[in-house]
């Protein structure tokens, strides 16, 4: 028997799954990211190295949890650890490393949410390398200087037809990267190298195991989600919300706004995802809920007990919440920085859980108006979405998503459509499936739809209308507070209203 060893990086923790040829997982090992290094001019890094350290408790996790027959996995028979055949290694995306001539951080990775991200690189002198946070693990894994070349968005001097470094000089210039900085690209299915003596040592695996490259976390997962034709639509409810569906350039409306969709690649090599707006810190919106309600105790609290509490009493609630809503900008959009998040209509008979609806709520109406924006730019509707991610393990959420956008909402198996979709890449590497669409139909299945309820779809849609006209009148408050001034002097019309 073949086995797939899958590295999810995520936004919140490292997730390590152990599957076979029929995406079944064999063992599983989750470790929490320690939480992010905040400072001036909009600094966010993981500390020290975190993003590494995280991989290695989580491997070793995992192989004990293989070792045991993988008891966090449903149980079974002790498996060897020889019977590994590759590892499949997703990374966060948007992430910038910067590493030595030794392959080690010169500051930690900055995250997605750093500021700097989206300005050239600064020079120094101890850089050798510039590299995604995937790409980082990769060098620590292989030795090799090499990453995928789906792992790149965002500033990086990457041609958008080759998918490989530019040589364009403005390209230089507009990034402050030159191609000497930056690790060879391959493409995802292919091997980035082997482990190392020192690697496979700190992991607990054999030396020699190939490393598959990948492509980014997204990407990833909507492959882990069986997108790999255009029609269905995902939506992944993670720390980042987004909707995406398999589209080409050509699919796109001539006047489509950079707001309403970007094309970003697939981990299919060639292929393009059409990615809606998204909201930034969607999900971990809810664990903010969860810490309001157990702030002050003093004991250890069961926090997975304390969202069924919430969930099990918002399930009676009507849609709308009793008029409460929520704005999630937890964290502003890039285009609109001075946005904040905003719960809107208190009253003294809102409880927790009308509160943790109402979070619920603001996420998935936020996430129809992007969903409805991109498929008018594709000129095309899905009928179906599938959810994947944390949030799809809410049944609350997953019949909120199904009312809202008003179609069946399917959920995987394996909720972590990521580690699915880095197994598959791994799968494909090795030959243990002869294609992508082969190792799809293997290992990636979904459970019977949950179907919209007629009647919360109609009341959703009148809540919907209030709820996307909601920008227009906290925009100028937050323009004026983060200018310093009074909002009740502000006259600027918000950009939704332009």
């Amino acid at each position: 028997m073949s086995l797939l060893l899958a590295v999810d990086g995520g936004s919140q923790s490292t997730k390590v799954t152990v599957v076979d040829a029929a995406g079944s997982v064999r063992a599983s090992a989750r470790v929490p990211l320690r939480p992010y290094e905040l400072g001036p001019g909009g600094r966010a890094v993981h500390p020290d190295d975190d993003l590494w350290d995280s991989l290695v408790r989580a491997c070793r996790a995992a192989l004990d949890d293989l070792r045991a027959g993988g008891g966090a996995a449903g149980g079974g028979d002790p498996v060897e650890i020889g019977e590994i055949g590759a590892i499949g290694l997703c990374g966060i995306r948007f992430c910038r490393a910067l590493l030595d001539a030794e392959g080690r951080l010169t500051e930690p990775v900055l995250s997605w949410m750093d500021n700097r991200v989206g300005r050239p690189l600064d020079p120094d002198p101890r850089v050798a390398t510039v590299i995604s946070a995937g790409g980082y693990l990769a060098v620590r894994l292989t030795g090799e200087r090499r990453d995928s070349a789906a792992s790149y968005a965002g500033l990086w001097p990457l041609d958008p037809v080759t998918r490989r470094w530019s040589d364009d000089p403005a390209e230089l210039r507009r990034t402050g990267m030159p191609t000497r900085l930056l690790p060879e690209l391959v493409d995802p299915g292919e091997v980035l190298g082997t482990l190392t003596r020192e690697a496979a040592d700190a992991l607990g695996l054999p030396r020699g195991v190939p490393v598959v490259a990948t492509a980014n976390d997204k990407a990833v997962e909507a492959l882990g989600a069986g997108l790999t034709a255009p029609g269905p639509l995902l939506l992944s409810l993670g720390t980042y919300v987004a909707a995406m569906t398999v589209a080409a350039p050509s699919d796109l409306e001539p006047d489509r706004g950079e707001d309403r969709v970007w094309l970003n690649p697939a981990a299919v090599p060639g292929e393009t995802l059409a990615e809606s707006a998204g909201v930034r810190r969607g999900m971990s919106t809810v664990s903010w809920v969860r810490d309001l309600v157990v702030a002050g105790h003093d004991e250890p609290v069961d926090h997975d007990a304390v969202l069924r509490r919430l969930e099990d009493a918002a399930v009676g609630l009507e849609p709308g919440c009793d008029g409460l809503f929520t704005v999630p900008d937890w964290l502003a959009p890039g285009h609109a920085p001075y946005r904040r998040g905003a719960v809107l209509g208190l009253t003294g008979a809102h409880r927790a859980p009308h509160l943790y609806r109402s979070v619920l709520e603001g996420i998935a109406l936020t996430m129809r108006g992007h969903v409805e924006a991109m498929e008018a730019a594709l000129g095309r509707r899905s009928d179906e979405v599938v959810v994947s991610g944390g949030g799809s393990r809410s049944p609350l959420m997953r019949q909120v998503v199904a009312d809202v956008l008003g179609r069946p909402a399917r959920v995987l198996v394996v909720p972590d459509a990521a580690g699915t979709g880095a197994a598959i890449c791994a799968a494909v590497a090795t030959g243990l499936h002869p294609s992508w669409v082969a190792a799809v139909e293997a290992m990636v299945s979904t459970h019977p739809p949950v179907l919209p309820d007629p009647g919360r779809v109609r009341a959703y849609d009148d809540v919907y209308a209030a709820h996307a006209s909601l920008h227009d009148h906290t925009d100028p408050m937050f323009q004026a507070l983060a200018q310093g001034r009074n909002p009740q002097d502000s006259t600027t019309r918000p950009p939704s209203a332009r």
